[in-house]
């Protein structure tokens, strides 16, 4: 166990924010690092406008990427409205401004592909949410069934609930087991899922198939669709 430091420094995390964000690919992180000693949080956009999210509601950022500080810790979330981002080269440019000057270049879920696209996982092990895994190779990634992969000073995540995971592994890594743990306890993260399963290596296969076919099929079908405009 690592013991944390006495008197933190402030450490600017930046989340970035698009249209069609994955909203728990952003809250989850942030509600577990914002109690992060010496934590300040920034959600950046192109604009101060709301943002939509998938779950029909917005977020309001907090600086847009002029206004934006250096981070300390970047934070790429997900969302179906990756597909997009991906070909917004002011977005793309933000993401490569702040992870050249941060200490820890993060992601979320679908998030990773913006961080690829951006240049950051040229040979580097990654993992992101299940479905799309196998267009990680597109961006120049190796691709790892974890549900955080750490290599160096990058460090992804899977799907949508594992930000959580990131989160509190970061805090750990950064202030010591005992102040993430207490992060873990204030929040009750105590998993007791009522279903076995989450993922396709515990979750029964015709139930996996049939999300693959409603949903997952075509939407990582956009996606490669995408990352082959951005090459």
């Amino acid at each position: 166990m690592t013991d944390a430091p006495a008197n933190p420094a402030t450490t600017t995390i930046v989340f970035l924010l698009f249209p069609g964000i994955t909203q728990l690919d952003f809250t989850a992180p942030a509600q577990a690092l914002c109690r992060m000693p010496g934590a300040r949080l920034v959600g950046a956009a192109a604009s101060r406008d709301p943002i939509a999210t998938d779950s029909g509601f917005s977020i309001l950022p907090t600086d847009d990427f002029a206004s934006c500080p250096q981070a300390d810790i970047l934070c790429v979330p997900g969302g179906h409205g990756v597909t997009e981002a991906l070909d917004d080269a002011t977005t793309i440019d933000f993401i490569a401004r702040q992870a050249a000057g941060a200490r820890w270049v993060t992601s979320v879920c679908t998030g990773a592909f913006l961080l690829g696209r951006a240049g950051l996982l040229t040979g580097k092990r990654a993992t992101t949410h299940w479905a799309y895994a196998h267009l990680l190779p597109l961006v120049g990634a190796e691709p790892v069934n974890a549900r955080i992969v750490e290599d160096g000073n990058l460090v992804t995540s899977g799907g949508v609930t594992s930000g959580l995971d990131f989160a509190l592994t970061l805090i750990g890594r950064l202030h010591g087991d005992a102040v993430a743990q207490a992060i873990q306890l204030a929040i009750e993260y105590d998993p007791a899922p009522p279903y076995v399963g989450g993922h396709p290596d515990r979750t029964p296969a015709a139930i996996t198939a049939g999300l693959k076919t409603r949903v997952y099929d075509a939407a990582a079908a956009r996606m490669e669709q995408a990352l082959e405009r951005s090459l």
